[in-house]
């Protein structure tokens, strides 16, 4: 059971924090329609208590569990395929500890804002990241030739966050295109997975707008 609350996991994001990364360029602030819900230290901060939040109306991916999935289930060396490469962080964590990042992701604003984030942050790193933009239900187009030593993603939950107006994006569909089209992406995935590797996708639960949970988890786990 990993615990992103104990000291040890909080001293690694600050450490990974401390390269500069801001993984929420590229995506609109308060992305979540929940995002009124602050956290205790997000008030702290706002009436002068503390002097910074790292509260965020917009997800970020935590570094440290993206750390670990690569060390736990990549070889060194190896190649990390993205279906969904919003944000910057798994791609520049990969790199920073020496896998081969390909990640596709349908906005091409989101892509220029990786990329530009890897330009700072390269320092003394060989390989770079690499995102397609494109729609990842042709990811084996988009990404051809690639073959993957682990999967490793974050797709959108749903409609929980909405990232753009574009009708391929699947924040914009019904739960039912969405599903539909989440097991093809998934389906083109793994094919172009090597023999015996893993695939990691994180998810959780997420409620539609009248506060009914949707079974992402259990769908999530039949697509595979």
């Amino acid at each position: 059971v990993l615990n992103a609350r104990e000291g040890w996991w909080q001293e690694r994001k600050r450490a990974w924090a401390s390269l500069g990364m801001k993984s929420e360029v590229g995506r609109a602030d308060e992305l979540t329609y929940s995002g009124a819900a602050k956290s205790f230290d997000y008030y702290r901060q706002k009436e002068g208590l503390r002097e910074t939040s790292q509260e965020q109306g917009t997800s970020i991916f935590d570094p440290v569990l993206c750390e670990l999935a690569y060390r736990w289930f990549s070889p060194d060396g190896g190649v990390v395929l993205d279906p969904f490469s919003g944000g910057s962080v798994r791609g520049v964590v990969a790199a920073k500890l020496g896998r081969q990042y390909v990640g596709c992701d349908l906005r091409q604003e989101q892509v220029d804002s990786n990329r530009a984030q890897w330009d700072v942050l390269a320092g003394d790193c060989m390989t770079a990241p690499v995102w397609h933009c494109g729609d990842s239900l042709l990811i084996h187009k988009h990404a051809a030739g690639t073959e993957a030593d682990m999967i490793f993603s974050c797709p959108p939950y749903a409609d929980l966050e909405v990232y753009s107006k574009d009708p391929n994006d699947l924040s914009n569909m019904s739960y039912p295109d969405f599903i539909k089209a989440y097991r093809e992406i998934i389906a083109k995935s793994v094919g172009m997975l090597k023999q015996d590797s893993f695939a990691c996708f994180v998810v959780g639960d997420v409620r539609d707008k009248k506060g009914n949970y949707y079974n992402f988890v259990g769908d999530t786990v039949q697509a595979f």
